[in-house]
């Protein structure tokens, strides 16, 4: 870690956080898709969907062809809507960062850099669920750039924020991630964070959530509990 340098977020990052958030969300859509194509009913309906083409066409080809391009339509598909889920973020929290997470009491937005290139990034902000405002803290927007990865600075990352959390007393750090992202919860439950949630997602364009659903697609809600200092 001695290479990387953790502070807050300047204005000067702002075009390379959002990139870095950009490439690390859409990175999991080819997880995405293995996730769904494990699944028994995947397997039935490319099975019907040969079938019926077979039935009607009597061309082994034909049909093999029909069960592609009904593939290459569900990664389009997939690929999709991890481009809206960052798209509706791009001009949502993300379009305003110094306004989103420095300027609320309790807030902040760090930046990891090797030299002067920005590698890293994670946010603190209070909790969208009102219950958990004023004893939890929620971790957002972690990423770290690919060829950055493997050398702890995840984890810095998030020991950034439960350090944040902790010195203005609050009691729990609360964190989302999807299923298929798997380095994270590694991380996550390494550290200590425990699974209390599973809920579809919610920030998803129109038709998003009743294909989660389908797919049985879920976001995994994380806690940490903060040990009192003596």
């Amino acid at each position: 870690m001695g290479e990387y340098h953790i502070r807050t977020f300047e204005d000067r990052d702002y075009e390379a956080v959002r990139t870095i958030f950009s490439h690390g969300i859409q990175e999991h859509a080819p997880a995405g898709c293995w996730h769904v194509l494990r699944f028994p009913q995947t397997h039935l309906l490319l099975l019907a969907i040969f079938l019926v083409t077979y039935m009607i066409s009597a061309s082994l080809l034909f049909s093999c062809g029909v069960v592609a391009a009904f593939l290459v339509m569900g990664w389009m598909r997939m690929k999709g809507l991890w481009a809206a889920y960052v798209q509706a973020a791009l001009v949502s929290d993300m379009l305003d960062i110094r306004k989103t997470y420095l300027e609320p009491k309790d807030c902040c937005f760090w930046v990891a850099t090797s030299g002067e290139e920005v590698v890293g990034m994670v946010a603190a902000v209070q909790p969208e669920d009102p219950s958990q405002r004023g004893k939890a803290l929620e971790l957002k927007r972690m990423s770290v750039a690919k060829r950055h990865r493997g050398h702890g600075l995840s984890k810095a990352l998030t020991r950034t924020v439960i350090c944040f959390a902790q010195e203005r007393g609050y009691q729990e750090v609360v964190l989302g991630t999807s299923m298929v992202q798997y380095a994270a919860q590694r991380v996550y439950e390494g550290m200590g964070f425990r699974k209390v949630k599973v809920e579809y997602p919610s920030l998803l364009p129109q038709g998003g959530i009743p294909l989660a659903k389908l797919l049985q697609f879920y976001i995994y809600y994380y806690r940490y509990k903060i040990a009192r200092s003596h």
